[in-house]
């Protein structure tokens, strides 16, 4: 396969979920022909220096890949000025890229799929962003890829004709919103995309990634899935900056190669439905909701 996408690898202070992260990177199909770029956040206090330099000590004797170029910030710049920063560096030098973060575990044939759909889906406009990630939908008859409107942030990839479009002003963003484009940009309010956008304007949350699905939303932008995932998010055990604990999102890796793909462009109906249907019960019922709010109080007890 000719014109493979370099990898951006996005890493802070966790050194296991790092190390992990880059053993399953390293087991994909493409890894020894794919150029890897590993940028690495400066620590935000002194309490974190150990454990940047441990992460730092792992990422700088990489190998298995094509090329691996390590950049180092001094300072804390923030997981979100990071991944806008390095996204833009990289698709201005090689035109696309595939992202992770470090704390996703990936199917040996997960850069296959990104590097397959960036080539089939290069010149059409209106497919602005690949995702890996799927959440762990019930349904056997799903097709093996599908359009959605929602971009996943846990592996993804895209083109620079694409993110030229990404707007980090989250004023411009909300002021082109009306009722009827916040409850679909909210998959008919079932999932809290909204409040994350208003969470961003009050100063609760830094998300480059609902910053870049309202981008792709407003353009009236389509993304890349596969129905079963490609990626497991091992973040949620307490250990990251904007994950906390959780395994309502846990998924098992689809073990097999992604070897179809749609060939309208457009949101598959029944996709969306059955995504509709996944948000709308996610928590479970009340009392499977106060059972995980005991174990995760528990957890964060016990970590600390």
């Amino acid at each position: 396969m000719q014109n493979l996408a370099p990898i951006a690898l996005f890493v802070y202070n966790r050194p296991q979920h790092t190390e992990r992260t880059i053993k399953f990177l390293q087991q994909n199909d493409l890894a020894t022909e794919s150029r890897l770029f590993i940028f690495s956040d400066g620590a935000k206090s002194p309490a974190d220096e150990d454990k940047v330099a441990k992460v730092r000590a792992i990422i700088n004797k990489v190998d298995g890949f094509k090329s691996v170029k390590v950049f180092e910030r001094k300072t804390n710049a923030g997981l979100a000025n990071s991944v806008i920063e390095g996204v833009t560096k990289l698709v201005d030098d090689y035109e696309q890229v595939i992202v992770f973060e470090d704390d996703l575990i990936s199917s040996p044939h997960t850069l296959s799929y990104f590097n397959d759909a960036l080539n089939r889906y290069r010149n059409d406009q209106k497919v602005m962003h690949i995702g890996a990630y799927m959440y762990p939908l019930k349904d056997e008859n799903l097709p093996q890829t599908f359009f959605y409107r929602a971009a996943t942030s846990w592996g993804w990839a895209t083109w620079g004709r694409a993110w030229k479009n990404f707007e980090p002003n989250i004023d411009t963003l909300m002021k082109q919103f009306d009722k009827k484009k916040r409850a679909a940009f909210s998959i008919e309010n079932k999932m809290n995309f909204w409040k994350q956008m208003q969470e961003f304007k009050k100063g609760k949350n830094n998300s480059w990634a609902i910053r870049w699905y309202a981008s792709i939303f407003l353009k009236g932008g389509l993304t890349l899935n596969p129905s079963q995932s490609l990626v497991n998010n091992i973040g949620h055990d307490g250990t990251g900056v904007h994950s906390g604990i959780n395994d309502i999102y846990n998924v098992v890796i689809n073990p097999k190669p992604i070897t179809k793909f749609p060939d309208v462009i457009e949101e598959d109906k029944k996709v969306y439905q059955t995504i509709k249907k996944f948000l709308a019960s996610r928590k479970g019922n009340m009392a499977a909701r106060i059972k995980r709010f005991v174990r995760e109080k528990l957890a964060q007890y016990f970590s600390k």
